[in-house]
């Protein structure tokens, strides 16, 4: 895996900066989760999270982007609304560590080589790579490692506003939800087939989580000569 790190971050910069412009920064913020255990509230951060974020400005209006993020994500029956879950009692806490690439869409030219404060709305989108590790639920409600990990594929859904706040910082604000191909991550579907009649909530919906937070990017990069792609 740390070969696919180092392969999409020498796509984002073995371009000739002087006909480019770059973004490196950081993200921090919050996570929740979305599934079988816990609440379902769709935007309740319970956790904090971090990592780094990489933009390649291919044009005013789109970017290719990477990010690494590191999280917690938790969830306890406790705090949700329905009383079945309440009755039930389980709690998970699991750490995740979160690759993502994709193409990032402005809603309004983003051209930072002119003069003056601007912003717009953006969207982003790709795919993404979460490894976790895997758990179960005993027959007595005990939260167990399984002591292996895995690597769930998914989607990032998200929403922000940027701009820029000085020459060369630009800050944004964003949500995003990541719908995974995985229903492993709260340790409701274990990872071992030989546990699987341990499994239980819906299996046929997957697991979610979002984060929400702030980037802050640093530019570089003389003016460009925008291509068409």
């Amino acid at each position: 895996m740390r070969y696919l790190i180092l392969i999409l971050i020498s796509m984002c910069f073995t371009q000739n900066t002087s006909a480019q412009i770059y973004e490196v920064g950081i993200f921090a913020g919050g996570s929740n989760f979305i599934g079988d255990v816990g609440a379902t509230d769709y935007i309740s951060p319970n956790q904090a999270a971090f990592g780094a974020i990489a933009k390649w400005n291919r044009s005013p209006r789109h970017s290719f982007r990477v990010s690494v993020i590191f999280s917690d994500l938790e969830g306890i029956d406790g705090k949700s609304d329905d009383p079945r879950r309440k009755q039930r009692g389980y709690s998970f806490n699991t750490s995740i560590l979160e690759i993502s690439a994709g193409m990032e869409f402005t809603f309004w030219d983003f051209d930072l080589h002119t003069s003056g404060i601007k912003g717009t709305p953006y969207l982003y989108s790709g795919i993404t790579l979460t490894n976790h590790d895997n758990y179960f639920f005993t027959t007595a409600g005990e939260y167990t490692s399984e002591n292996t990990s895995s690597w769930a594929y998914g989607i990032p859904m998200v929403l922000g506003y940027k701009s820029n706040i000085s020459t060369h910082f630009v800050l944004a604000a964003e949500i995003g939800a990541r719908y995974t191909f995985s229903d492993e991550l709260d340790g409701s579907v274990p990872d071992a087939e030989s546990r699987e009649p341990l499994s239980f909530g819906n299996t046929n919906s997957n697991d979610w989580y979002v984060f929400s937070g702030i980037t802050l990017t640093y530019t570089f990069g003389r003016r460009p000569c925008y291509c068409n792609f």
